[in-house]
């Protein structure tokens, strides 16, 4: 497996990183991810190390994930290597986050948890109550002033978001390097409600979150077998049954590039979008297969014959019917 060399631009700044990027939330995540008991250290430092020897460059974590659990797996995984990575991390509004203040002591919680100084992006992570979207550009603008982050970015903004957000930056001479939304075949509402054509045009990165639909996109569900845990609030049976038709075709297309798995297929649909996707991984293997979605690209008449087959089985989340992002 060759490693990956090609890389993309971080928005209008001048950092390179790889075209999938890596998302860490099960990097230490018990309640979610069950870390600890479905995977271990040790199986999570075999992945970052595969990571780096394969070519992914970014890394994307919180400050929520693990309630910080992750941000200092990450850190103590950063000591294992003197290559030059990119991270990101993000700040949740709730429930202390009521001053711009509060939101510099979140960055700066993040910096020490990470040891990593300046993080090269931050995020909002939801544009949640109580401060505004100025607000929070403006705490983050003082602390890229500060030298503790390089650029900025939002996590789960609509288009109003962006404008807001965009226009409190350049009264500080800084731009919105990202929007982090949920993109995938079963979730296609950056396409239809101008997000994606809006980063294109203003030169910020889409990143694409739940690229797998949480699983769901692997083809490892079948009707009346095993589901994961939190599979009945995505629809359960039903939905699973409704999948069918999409993961008959991503087989199909993927046999026609080399044995591609359905996984690999759904994420180059995301590339092929013009998103970053992140996708996560909790041993070695999974980041093999991740990387296997990369090196090759889906026909224009792939992509247009997977659109077509996933317009019956697309979902939402109620978190995203909050802020608007449908």
């Amino acid at each position: 497996m060759t490693e990956i060399s090609q890389t993309v631009q971080l928005g209008k700044t001048e950092l390179r990183i790889s075209p999938m990027g890596i998302g860490t939330w099960a990097w230490g995540d018990r309640f979610f991810w069950a870390y600890g008991d479905t995977h271990s250290v040790e199986d999570v430092e075999a992945a970052f190390m595969f990571c780096l020897e394969v070519g992914f460059n970014f890394f994307d974590t919180a400050s929520i994930y693990g309630f910080g659990k992750n941000e200092r797996v990450l850190s103590h995984l950063l000591e294992k290597t003197d290559q030059t990575l990119i991270l990101a991390s993000k700040l949740f509004p709730l429930p202390w986050r009521a001053t711009e203040t509060s939101i510099l002591r979140g960055v700066e919680g993040s910096v020490k948890r990470l040891g990593y100084k300046p993080i090269d992006l931050y995020q909002q992570h939801w544009p949640l109550p109580p401060l505004s979207i100025e607000k929070w550009m403006s705490a983050f603008a003082k602390a890229h002033e500060e030298g503790l982050i390089r650029a900025i970015g939002g996590s789960n903004f609509n288009l109003a978001m962006m404008d807001r957000a965009s226009t409190e930056l350049k009264k500080h001479g800084l731009h919105l390097a990202s929007n982090q939304v949920h993109f995938s075949l079963l979730h296609r509402s950056p396409e239809f409600n101008g997000i994606l054509q809006t980063c294109r045009d203003r030169g910020i990165t889409l990143f694409a979150y739940s690229p797998l639909g949480q699983g769901l996109l692997t083809g490892k569900y079948q009707p009346g077998g095993p589901r994961p845990k939190g599979m009945m609030r995505l629809g359960g049976e039903k939905l699973i049954q409704q999948l069918q038709p999409l993961i008959g075709e991503m087989r199909r297309i993927g046999e026609k590039h080399g044995d591609k798995t359905p996984a690999q297929v759904a994420i180059n649909w995301v590339v092929c979008k013009g998103a970053i996707p992140l996708v996560g991984a909790k041993n070695a293997r999974q980041v093999k297969e991740n990387r296997g979605a990369l090196g090759w690209r889906l026909s224009e008449d792939e992509v247009s014959t997977l659109d077509k087959a996933s317009e019956e089985v697309q979902i939402s989340f109620p978190m995203e019917h909050l802020v608007g992002l449908n």
